[in-house]
């Protein structure tokens, strides 16, 4: 049998079920699927039982789509067989995998695990953990010097009709898209992270109101223009936004988060697609 690569190799789990769980990969088949026998078992509808297959072949790690109902992706390219490069992901279901090899696996991994506290697995933006954090770092610098600060909120209009409609992994996709059409029409130092399901959050350092207003219209625009196709399928949405610019009156973060929730909250009332505040 050969040797495995010195180092070593890995999957972790970047996205769903036991998030952070590492697995060593060797010289035998590694396979993933529903199945209980599977050296990882996903227990998802979307996930066949046996779904891929991780191979070595003497040099270089391969994964093989093993004809699975709904497909094994490299990034976003559907695969039935590629070679695996150090630090690509792979989607199998719902569920994300990131393949580590070479000589500091373990500092990889420790890396890894360091980031998926700050980041959302999904969508690659902050998560709400890391958003708690830097809206109270923010409120309190803005506090201090008497600086700007607002915070934008957007929801996904009847997203759960998208998920009933074209299933949760196109769900998945429409959320992955949304988040990076925004992220690259927003600033530098503009945070931006998925606080809920469908629910996504802005906060803008050192911008006035009627600048995240023009922001949130941006987003807005954005969103409603854009066009997904999955599996052949058109998909496209709007957002209901809140913008809330920092009062005297909101003393915490959780009064300016729920503040910018509450206006959200409107827009959707008020009758969806449209800015809030």
């Amino acid at each position: 049998m050969l040797p495995a690569p010195s180092g070593g190799a890995s999957i972790i789990v970047i996205y769903g079920p036991e998030l952070g769980k590492r697995l060593q990969l060797g010289t035998a088949p590694f396979e993933i699927g529903r199945s209980a026998r599977c050296d990882l078992p996903i227990d998802q509808e979307s996930v066949s039982r046996h779904h891929a297959r991780i191979s070595f072949d003497g040099k270089d790690y391969w994964i093989q789509d093993l004809g699975s109902t709904n497909g094994t992706f490299v990034g976003e390219t559907a695969v039935q067989q590629q070679r695996l490069a150090d630090g690509e992901q792979v989607r199998i279901g719902r569920s994300i995998l990131k393949f580590m090899t070479g000589e500091n696996v373990e500092v990889q991994y420790h890396e890894e695990i360091y980031r998926l506290m700050t980041v959302d697995g999904l969508t690659e933006i902050y998560n709400r953990r890391y958003f708690n954090e830097a809206l109270e770092r923010e409120m309190n610098r803005s506090q201090r010097y008497g600086r700007n600060l607002s915070l934008i909120m957007f929801d996904l209009d009847f997203f759960k009709r998208v998920n009933d409609t074209f299933g949760h992994l196109a769900g998945d996709h429409l959320l992955r898209h949304i988040a990076s059409i925004v992220k690259a029409r927003l600033r530098r130092d503009d945070i931006f992270a998925r606080t809920g399901g469908e629910e996504f959050s802005v906060i803008l350092p050192e911008i006035p109101i009627e600048g995240a207003r023009a922001t949130a219209e941006k987003i807005r625009r954005i969103v409603e223009t854009s066009q997904l196709i999955h599996e052949r399928q058109v998909m496209q949405c709007t957002i209901s936004l809140g913008v809330v610019g920092l009062r005297k009156d909101l003393i915490t973060p959780d009064d300016f988060y729920k503040a910018a929730d509450a206006l959200m909250y409107q827009a959707k009332q008020a009758g969806r697609n449209r800015v809030v505040g």
